[in-house]
């Protein structure tokens, strides 16, 4: 992986922050849209196929049936297209509203996904261990749990199908004798894990007054340049949003209320807040394939 992650992690963090943030705030369509757009694409960048499959077997079907939940307990609205058979009534405001509702979720799932791809747990810890070292330490182990959980159960499902005591053999009682077989030895590994990582630990010095930490991190002028503009950015846009920019009603009548112009400019500096990191990712690929 290259781009992007390459960048001080007070830099990744600093983005999906403001990106994370932004899209949970703003319901505006288009800003909605730009950042559904921009987290699918990157994310489909970091993760190829896996991501595409994530996106339609999962992200899809939640985006339509949070989309669909919506109009079923939401009825205020101008706009009254029919009425169920209860005789509350169908509007067309909450048909809109389920819809950027459902977008929104989705986007911010799916930046979520790429700022686990980039924020690794050293960069996590790297940036939090000193202000809050137990807490960082917690989050870095959370965060790299379930997939070595995942792996590892892959190893011990693999070496059990070789010997035909895996959960794809035999009737159902096999299958569930199996699986907790699988179980078990999954849950004796964490234990020991967890008994060789405290050893590994107190053998380091964790926790011990004044020790000091090793770090490949240098925050260089290109990180600094990066790191302007991205407070350029959001600062433009938090401004721009305070003074009505990005402002949009959906109740009682679907209306954008914010400035053309100001809003036009506002929703220029979102798409290229949002879009930096896979321009940055693609132009060190046509580099590294140019030379």
């Amino acid at each position: 992986m290259s781009g992007f992650s390459e960048y001080h992690p007070l830099v990744n963090f600093l983005y999906f922050a403001l990106v994370l943030a932004f899209s949970m705030v703003f319901m505006h369509p288009l800003c909605l849209a730009v950042s559904l757009l921009c987290a699918i694409a990157y994310s489909v960048y970091l993760n190829r196929r896996k991501a595409v499959r994530f996106n339609l077997m999962y992200m899809l079907p939640v985006l339509i049936l949070t989309a669909v939940i919506n109009p079923l307990f939401n009825h205020a609205g101008a706009t009254i297209l029919g009425y169920f058979r209860n005789g509350n009534p169908l509007t067309l405001e909450s048909i809109l509203y389920g819809v950027a509702a459902a977008v929104m979720l989705v986007t911010v799932i799916s930046w979520f996904s790429c700022f686990n791809t980039i924020i690794t747990s050293d960069k996590f810890v790297y940036l939090f261990g000193r202000i809050i070292p137990a807490m960082s330490l917690i989050l870095a182990m959370s965060l790299r749990l379930v997939p070595r959980f995942k792996a590892q159960a892959k190893v011990i499902s693999n070496a059990q199908r070789c010997i035909g005591r895996d959960i794809s053999a035999g009737n159902i009682i096999k299958r569930a004798r199996n699986g907790i077989k699988i179980l078990s030895i999954l849950v004796t590994w964490a234990l020991e894990n967890a008994i060789d990582t405290a050893d590994s630990m107190k053998s380091r010095g964790y926790g011990i007054k004044g020790r000091t930490a090793f770090s490949i991190y240098h925050f260089d002028a290109r990180d600094a340049a990066m790191t302007v503009f991205l407070l350029l950015c959001g600062g433009f846009i938090i401004t721009g949003a305070a003074l009505g920019g990005l402002t949009y009603r959906y109740f009682p009548q679907a209306l954008e209320v914010s400035p053309g112009g100001l809003a036009a400019a506002l929703l220029a500096a979102y798409f290229a807040l949002c879009v930096s990191p896979l321009v940055i990712c693609v132009r060190e690929d046509i580099k590294w394939k140019a030379t």
